[in-house]
């Protein structure tokens, strides 16, 4: 008996999750990346809130000219 690759991968995968069940476990991950994704974005906002509240100094500089 033959078994195409597709068939050996299902069996390999063992239980077979309805088309429904597959698109309501994709849309959980993808809710929970989303968050994840949320909470990098204002741990960022954060950051760049205190970035923003300090002062900008000059960066000294030679009054000679770089040899190079």
């Amino acid at each position: 008996m033959d078994l195409d690759i597709k068939d050996s991968e299902a069996e390999s995968a063992g239980r077979i999750e309805p088309a429904s069940d597959l698109s309501e476990i994709a849309a959980e991950c993808a809710a929970s990346n989303l968050l994840d994704f949320a909470a990098q974005l204002a741990g960022l906002a954060e950051d760049l809130k205190a970035l923003a509240a300090r002062p900008i100094e000059p960066i000294p500089t030679s009054a000679e000219p770089d040899p190079f």
